[in-house]
């Protein structure tokens, strides 16, 4: 029997959370996605982060008509030192911040990554930031909002 005579809301759900979940990242849905600020901003999102300057495959002829979700896009977008770089930043802030979210009775966090045309880099990185949540244990999804438009 819970007593909720002096709970807050957050306090309560997060006691519920506590009882029915073996682990209570999964008391909090993470969407990643992609877009591109071109198409206009992705005004769902609660942290958006800007890729735009980092290296552009766009640039390259056998890189253009692919996308972030193929290994040659992938691998060029994120294996450069300023990539790198930034990708540990940005994991490092988002590891920080999902749990203060979370602690803060927050169900639900879309973070989103942007590049210019929302195919190449921004794709890449929402990718990245995916499987690390995944292989945190949180419950996530992810999504590419412009991949699709030229």
């Amino acid at each position: 029997m819970l007593d909720t005579s002096q709970t807050s809301i957050a306090q309560l759900r997060q006691q519920l959370l506590d009882l029915f979940l073996e682990d209570s990242n999964q008391g909090m849905s993470i969407r990643c996605t992609s877009f591109g600020f071109k198409y206009g901003p992705a005004s769902e999102a609660d942290l958006v982060f800007d890729v735009r300057c980092l290296p552009n495959p766009y640039y390259l002829d056998e890189l253009r008509p692919l996308t972030g979700l193929d290994a040659p896009v992938r691998d060029y977008v994120l294996d450069s030192d300023v990539s790198r770089g930034f990708l540990e930043r940005l994991i490092a802030l988002v590891d920080y911040c999902v749990p203060l979210y979370r602690d803060e009775g927050k169900s639900q966090l879309v973070i989103a990554v942007g590049c210019t045309g929302g195919k190449h880099r921004s794709v890449a990185f929402a990718q990245a930031l995916y499987f690390h949540l995944a292989a945190q244990g949180y419950r996530v999804s992810v999504g590419h909002r412009d991949i699709s438009k030229q």
